[in-house]
């Protein structure tokens, strides 16, 4: 590199400056106060629905009013009587415990536990299994 030409640096000054405040920073009580000591013109504005929701004031009253008015009692049913009995009876002249029965039905302890107790919401394709699974029928008419 030495017989190429003379080396020169071409350095020119860089000048770093801050951004400029962003909307959301110029509206803080900070800036606004330093803007009123520089004696700098000011403009508020009152937004006339500020900090509610719109949205959800607008339509309220009508859902309320229908909810207000809705007396449908809104339960999943739960197995019947005559079927935790059926289902018990059955299990107990057959002599199984509850996980046997399980067991033979590829289903949990806790599902028979629940449907001899009435918890269950009656499932027709597990009943059917318990039908097949302890030979009695459970469903329709005896």
């Amino acid at each position: 590199m030495a017989g190429i030409g003379p080396l020169t640096q071409d350095w020119e000054p860089v000048v770093v400056r801050k951004k400029l405040p962003t909307a959301a920073a110029s509206k803080d009580e900070k800036a606004v106060n330093a803007a009123r000591r520089m004696g700098a013109d000011i403009e508020t504005t009152r937004k006339s629905n500020a900090g509610t929701n719109k949205a959800a004031s607008s339509s309220t009253s009508l859902n309320t009013r229908k909810l207000d008015e809705e007396t449908e009692n809104l339960a999943h049913e739960r197995v019947p009587t005559e079927l935790k009995k059926s289902i018990m009876q059955a299990r107990l002249d057959k002599k199984l415990t509850q996980a046997q029965l399980a067991q033979m039905i590829n289903e949990k302890p806790q599902v028979i536990q629940e449907y001899e107790s009435g918890k269950a919401i009656p499932n027709q394709q597990l009943i059917g299994k318990l039908e097949r699974a302890l030979g009695v029928k459970l469903r329709g008419k005896k």
